[in-house]
C-alpha cells in the first residue's frame, strides 16, 4: 500500500475535476489520511492540521473513496491542490524524469507542426499543457539564436525544476535560458521572487520576426514574459482591414498591431501607452521597421486620449483595443465591465462609417459571456450598429484544456461599425 497521502473531498466536489478541472481549493477538501511509513498508522486529520510536508504528492479521493488523480500539495495557497496526473502516485514518482520529459516533448512536438525554427511562439501553456503552473516562451532571435523565457508560478512545477529544465535541454537544445519568476503570484504560493540567466548569459534584449515585423522584446524587463505572442495570429489577420487606411492601435505595448497594420499599407497610424518605456520600445520598433513616415507613437492614457479625440472631432478607419485586464477578480467584474463599455462605446464613435474595430479582452474572469454583452451595450450607447465579422482567441500555441476554462482566457472580435 502506497505511502502517499490521500486527500479526501467533501461531498460533490468532485464534478468539476471529472470534467477536466485541475485545482482543488481548501474549501473543498474534507480531510487528509497520511502516514510517515509503511510501520506507522495511518492518521486522519482536517487539512488544517495535517502534517503533510507542501510540496509532496499526494492522491485526491471522492468523499465516498474514488480515486481523482495525483497532485501536489500547498496549503500556502487556497489552489491547495494542483494535479498533474489521473494516475496513481506510485506510478507517478517511480521516474519522475521521465515522467516530465515526456509531458515537455508532447508539447513541443505538437507546436512543431505548425511552427517553423525561426517563428517565436508559446512552448508550454501551463495547465493546458499539463504542466501546472509552468509558462516557456520560446523566442527565435533574428540572429538565429534560440532564448527560452520560463516562469514557475506554481509550487508544483517549482519542486519539478530540476525535471522540467533538462527536459527542454533535451527537446528545444536553447541556446539561452532566462527565467521570470518575479510575479507577485509566486507570493500566494509561498514561493520567493526571482529572475536571471540560468546558465550562460545572452542579450536581454533580442529582436524577433513576427508575420514579416521586427520587433525588439525586453525579455528581463518587459511585461510579464517581455512580449504577448498570444495575439500573434490576431495582428496578422488585421492587415486584411487596414490597406490605404487610418488606424488607431491603443494599448499597444511594443507596437506589434501598428506595425502589422504598416506592414499591410496602412496609410497612418498612431500607437499609444501610457507607459513611456512602452512608447520608448515602440519608437524602436518604428525605426527598426523603417515605419516613420507612417507610424507614430503617443505616450497617454488612452481612455483620456479617446475623450479628447472625440471632442475634437477626430475619426479612424481601424481602432484596435488591446488593453491589460481590467479584472483579475471575480468580485472587480462589474467595474471592469464598466471599462471596457467605455473604451468600446467611445472607440465606436471615432469609426467612420463602416469602419472595423478590433477589441479584445484578456482577463478570464471577463468572459466571452461578459464580453459580447458589454459589446452589445456599447453599441446601443454609441447608437451604432455592429456586425460581429470574427470572434477569435489565442493562437494554436496557447491550447484549450477542456474543463479549465481559465485556458480560453482572450477574446478577440473583429467588427464592422456602422
Amino acid at each position: 500500500m502506497s505511502n502517499f497521502a490521500r486527500v479526501f473531498l467533501n461531498a460533490q466536489e468532485e464534478k468539476e475535476i471529472q470534467t477536466g478541472f485541475p485545482w482543488v481549493f481548501d474549501n473543498e477538501i474534507s480531510h487528509v489520511k497520511y502516514r510517515k511509513s509503511e510501520k506507522d498508522e495511518w492518521q486522519q486529520k482536517p487539512l488544517s492540521e495535517c502534517a503533510v510536508a507542501n510540496g509532496s504528492g499526494v492522491e485526491v479521493f471522492t468523499k465516498a473513496g474514488g480515486f481523482l488523480g495525483t497532485g501536489i500539495i500547498n496549503r500556502n495557497s487556497k489552489i491547495t491542490i494542483r494535479l498533474i496526473s489521473s494516475e496513481h502516485a506510485d506510478k507517478v514518482f517511480e521516474d519522475t524524469a521521465s515522467f516530465w520529459e515526456k509531458r515537455i516533448f508532447d508539447a513541443v512536438n505538437i507546436r512543431q507542426l505548425k511552427y517553423s525554427a525561426s517563428d517565436s511562439y508559446r512552448l508550454i501553456f501551463a495547465e493546458a499543457d499539463f504542466v501546472p503552473g509552468f509558462i516557456c516562451e520560446r523566442y527565435c532571435d533574428i540572429d538565429g539564436k534560440i532564448y527560452l523565457v520560463v516562469q514557475f508560478l506554481a509550487m508544483a512545477c517549482d519542486v519539478f525544476r530540476k525535471e522540467i529544465l533538462n527536459s527542454l535541454e533535451k527537446a528545444v537544445k536553447p541556446d539561452f535560458i532566462y527565467e521570470r519568476d518575479d510575479a507577485d503570484v509566486r507570493q500566494k504560493e509561498g514561493l520567493s521572487e526571482t529572475s536571471g540567466w540560468i546558465g550562460k548569459s545572452g542579450k536581454t534584449t533580442i529582436t524577433i520576426c513576427e508575420n514579416e515585423v521586427k520587433l525588439n522584446v525586453d525579455i528581463a524587463n518587459g511585461q510579464k514574459t517581455g512580449y504577448f505572442l498570444d495575439q500573434k495570429d490576431n495582428r496578422k489577420l488585421i492587415g486584411t482591414f487596414c490597406h490605404g487606411k487610418k488606424v488607431l492601435d491603443t494599448f499597444t505595448h511594443t507596437g506589434a498591431f501598428g506595425l502589422n497594420a504598416f506592414k499591410a499599407g496602412a496609410k497612418d497610424v498612431t500607437s499609444v501607452d501610457i507607459s513611456p518605456e512602452a512608447v520608448e520600445m515602440v519608437n524602436k520598433n518604428i525605426f527598426l521597421n523603417g515605419a516613420g513616415k507612417v507610424v507614430k507613437a503617443v505616450c497617454a492614457d488612452v481612455f483620456d486620449l479617446l475623450k479628447k479625440y472625440e471632442t475634437e472631432g477626430e475619426k479612424f478607419d481601424v481602432i484596435i483595443l488591446d488593453p491589460p485586464a481590467f479584472t483579475k477578480s471575480a468580485r472587480a467584474i462589474q467595474k471592469a465591465y464598466g471599462g471596457y463599455k467605455e473604451i468600446n462605446l467611445r472607440a465606436m464613435r471615432l469609426l467612420n462609417e463602416g469602419g472595423i474595430l478590433v477589441t479584445c479582452s484578456c482577463s478570464h474572469f471577463f468572459d466571452s459571456h461578459y464580453f459580447y454583452d458589454m459589446l452589445m451595450h456599447a453599441a446601443m450607447d454609441s447608437h451604432k450598429r455592429v456586425q460581429i465579422l470574427e470572434k477569435r482567441g489565442a493562437g494554436s500555441d496557447h491550447p484549450v484544456l477542456l474543463g479549465y476554462p481559465k485556458s480560453e482566457y482572450l477574446k478577440c472580435a473583429i467588427c464592422r461599425v456602422m
